[in-house]
């Protein structure tokens, strides 16, 4: 009689059992150098980062914080806090010394705030981080595995509720938030994305990620789901795909993945920065599922990239949008992975009096596909009452892998946790049971009274020519003793134009929104390439934008 394995429960299980596979990760340096580590190696790290935390005194329930790199040494960690029963806090590596200072003083609350007995980084980064946090001001225990003394390695029980991670929020509209994720819930998304591309006789199927360890979409979406399923990993830091994006393209090839995914604006860099002597040799054709989330999905951006690319194989039914959030771990929604995106368009003055009308002149608005299994979508006006079909209203969703609550906040638990319904703070509408997104609730544009999804307004000039990418950002603000909101347009400049060409670009972009919202715009903000704040995911962080334009600390295109 056949042995029926069963399902591990924990993140630790899922590591030992994939240790028993001759599988592992693929860690690609930005000479296209390759360090494996099995997963059988993994587990040994793990087990001895968990000795030397337990030696000094790390118990279960504690925090830790982990400054999460694309390195076997941080995973280590991870696993090891984890092996520990304590909890880990993945954070963000410094990426710009001209940022360091803001940097520690963001971390350092961070750690604060979920009472994190100790920041574990690389010895490289400790002694720097320390100078940084004392010319600050501010107390960071900033320690190191591998200057720990060796201790016995006593892992703590195996419990399903237990927290697995606190992951920060993104923090777009607000500062990060701390969300409670149990074990329970993070097995269950993991099961519920392998379950999405089951292996079959002609496919076995494996994934390239360069998408940040210390945010979900790489984490939760990319490591964790090739462990539990004991499959070969290759991981790309996300500091070399900004350097040399073609390399991930190249590993794709290379490693025969089927499996890659990023946000709207890693597929939009590639097409900027990726030119044809760099894909010399590629073959995309292994490619099934280009997941593309984190971020709004920008219908231009996913034929830019599938038209590019589909001379080196690229399957347009590769391209698959999808929705989640931190909240729910990762995903609520995906599309068809068998079937090229899907997109619609919308009557403009219809979607700004919250009603989804079909128009053949309206806004374009990918579909983001169907919710998982166990997964419901509700659709609500601001009181909370469920709006008909086709209304426009705030996203709610309950399932199987909703957070615990946020860390020591009862109170923001409370407004976004309902009778096990989750309020995610975005706006959209179910059609033909996809769904649409339109905006976040506290993004949305006052102009002369109404109401405006600030992505109405960025979608009608990310196609202009000149406007780098996804760079564009639409925010209104009230000055002070104004009659009336001002609407601005934060635009990142493409290096390659002339500053003839900006006023050009300025009038053309004035026009699109014009005709396509009705709007003026009041304000024309043209920026340096890459100069607006983005969130750990890559998300534009709008009201930060525009605090900093107010502030004059934005880098204008000159």
């Amino acid at each position: 009689m056949p042995t029926v394995e069963v399902a591990p429960k924990t993140l630790g299980e899922a590591l030992l059992r994939a240790a028993g596979r001759d599988a592992g990760i693929r860690f690609v340096d930005r000479h296209e150098r390759t360090q494996r580590v099995s997963w059988t190696e993994l587990w040994d790290r793990a087990n001895d980062a968990c000795g030397r935390l337990q030696a000094v005194g790390v118990r279960p329930e504690d925090r830790v914080a982990v400054v999460l790199t694309t390195t076997a040494e941080s995973l280590a960690a991870l696993y090891g806090i984890m092996l520990a029963g304590a909890v880990p806090v993945p954070i963000a590596p410094p990426m710009r010394p001209a940022g360091l200072s803001e940097y520690i003083c963001r971390t350092a609350a961070m750690i604060a705030r979920v009472g994190a007995r100790l920041l574990l980084v690389e010895p490289a980064l400790r002694q720097s981080l320390e100078r940084m946090a004392a010319a600050a001001g501010v107390e960071m225990s900033c320690q190191s595995l591998a200057e720990m003394d060796p201790g016995r390695s006593s892992p703590a029980d195996s419990v399903p509720e237990r927290l697995a991670l606190i992951q920060f929020s993104s923090g777009t509209t607000a500062d990060p938030k701390p969300v409670e994720l149990t074990h329970r819930a993070v097995m269950a998304q993991v099961g519920l994305l392998n379950r999405l591309w089951p292996d079959t006789e002609e496919v076995h199927h494996t994934g390239v990620s360069w998408l940040p360890l210390y945010h979900d979409m790489g984490l939760i979406g990319g490591l964790l789901p090739a462990i539990e399923r004991g499959r070969e990993l290759t991981l790309i830091p996300p500091e070399v795909f900004l350097a040399r994006p073609a390399i991930w393209l190249r590993a794709i090839c290379r490693q025969g993945a089927t499996v890659s995914g990023a946000p709207s604006s890693g597929y939009a860099f590639c097409v900027q920065r990726i030119e044809d002597r760099d894909l010399e040799g590629v073959d995309l054709s292994c490619w099934r599922v280009a997941l593309n989330g984190a971020e709004a999905v920008a219908p231009g951006v996913l034929r830019e990239f599938n038209s590019r690319f589909a001379p080196w194989g690229l399957r347009p039914e590769a391209m698959t949008p999808a929705y989640g959030l931190s909240e729910t771990c990762l995903a609520v929604t995906v599309s068809e992975i068998t079937r090229p995106f899907v997109s619609r368009r919308f009557d403009r003055e219809r979607l700004a009096e919250g009603r989804a009308v079909a128009s053949a002149e309206g806004l374009e608005i990918v579909c983001n596909g169907t919710t998982l299994p166990g997964f419901e979508i509700s659709i609500r006006s601001h009181d909370g009452a469920e709006q008909p079909a086709g209304g426009v209203g705030g996203i709610w969703v309950r399932g199987p892998t909703l957070m615990r609550g946020y860390f020591g906040d009862a109170k923001a638990t409370r407004a976004v946790l309902r009778e096990g319904w989750l309020d995610t703070g975005d706006q959209g509408f179910l059609d033909g049971g996809g769904l649409y997104l339109t905006g976040r609730r506290k993004d949305i544009l006052i102009v002369r009274g109404r109401n405006y999804s600030p992505d109405l307004v960025e979608h009608a000039v990310r196609e202009v020519p000149g406007v780098a990418g996804a760079g564009v950002a639409a925010a209104t603000f009230l000055p002070e003793g104004g009659e009336r909101e001002l609407l601005h347009l934060l635009v990142e400049v493409a290096r390659d134009v002339a500053a003839d060409d900006r006023r050009q670009m300025a009038e053309r972009c004035r026009r699109s929104v014009l005709a396509a919202t009705g709007l003026l715009v009041d304000r024309f903000v043209p920026l340096r390439s890459a100069a607006l704040p983005r969130t750990s995911s890559g998300k534009i962080r709008r009201q930060e934008a525009l605090r900093r334009l107010r502030k004059g600390k934005m880098p204008l295109a000159v």
